[in-house]
Order: structure tokens, then sequence, then C-alpha cells
């Protein structure tokens, strides 16, 4: 599976990936404090086991900072 994340192309050895699987692939160790946007709609935290992604899906990862 192909899939553009934060304006990559990246590939994955799998023909399915919810968005958790995503992120455990992705960034296994900081997954508080960021935000997962598909196709411009945010997905909450509590449907990340459940929302799949699709090839033609745009993805946004969005990481908290510290600072002002």
């Amino acid at each position: 599976m192909e899939l553009k994340i934060n304006h990559q192309i990246k590939q994955f050895n799998v023909e399915s990936l919810s968005v958790q699987s995503l992120l455990d692939l992705e960034i296994p160790h900081k997954q508080n404090g960021i935000a997962i946007a598909i196709n411009n709609t945010v997905v909450p935290k509590s449907n990340w086991s459940e929302f799949f992604v699709s090839e033609t899906d745009e993805i946004l990862i969005i990481s908290a900072t510290q600072g002002g």
C-alpha cells in the first residue's frame, strides 16, 4: 500500500491499515499530543482503531509542540 503522509509518499507491505496501526508503524513511541487528519477531516483518537485508510487518502499527522 502506498500512502501520502505529511506530503511524502511512503510504502507499506499491508493490504489494509487502521489509523492506529499506521501510527504504530510510523511513530511507535510518541502517540500522545498528536492529531490525525484524513482528507482534511480530524479523526478522533477514540476512532483510530476502527478508521481504515486507503491509498487515495491524504494523511496529516500533527504533533503538539511547546513554545509561544
